[in-house]
């Protein structure tokens, strides 16, 4: 009886498993799709108001949730402040400090920086046309994520299942 109750523990463990990695999935997904939000809040501040890069960031970080907030709230403070010379500098180290907890993958990562390298030195319209290049490079890694989720959530589910069959056998 002991066994075959730790039997289904095991195989109820793994795949509980399986089904948290597709959930993690799903989550970094919602992740990228939010960033893209805020990036068109942005344009569109930009492109309405065609207010400085502070004034946008902060209007944007009182409609966005966190950490995203604290994020756009900072990054206003230091340029308005003119703390650093570089906005490039002031974006980079931001991203870092208050982004690490969303774990990004690094390509992710490198290219919202990039974005910030190209948004603090240029005027109104190459301004926007460097943020719809980020957006069209972001859409492509977001429907890469979507394409490979399927299949990978399906796999994740199918090699918790497996995982625990085998270490049931295993064991016994």
């Amino acid at each position: 009886m002991q066994r075959m109750l730790g039997c289904m523990l095991i195989i109820t463990a793994t795949t509980a498993a399986g089904f948290l990695y597709g959930a993690e999935l799903q989550q970094y997904l919602e992740k990228l799709l939010y960033i893209r939000h805020i990036i068109y809040m942005v344009k569109g501040e930009l492109e309405y108001s065609n207010a400085p890069l502070s004034e946008v960031f902060g209007r944007v970080s009182k409609r966005v949730r966190e950490p995203y907030r604290v994020w756009l709230c900072e990054v206003e403070k230091k340029v308005r402040g003119r703390e650093e010379q570089d906005f490039a500098k002031i974006w980079n180290r931001s991203i870092d400090r208050y982004l690490k907890e969303l774990h990004l993958k690094s390509s992710h990562s490198i290219q919202l920086k990039e974005l910030g390298t190209f948004l603090g030195q240029l005027d109104g319209d190459t301004t926007q046309h460097t943020m719809q290049l980020y957006l069209n490079r972001l859409e492509l890694e977001i429907e890469k994520v979507r394409e490979g989720m399927a299949a990978k959530k399906r796999m994740g589910s199918w090699l918790g299942v497996m995982g625990g069959l085998f270490l049931v056998v295993v064991l016994l």
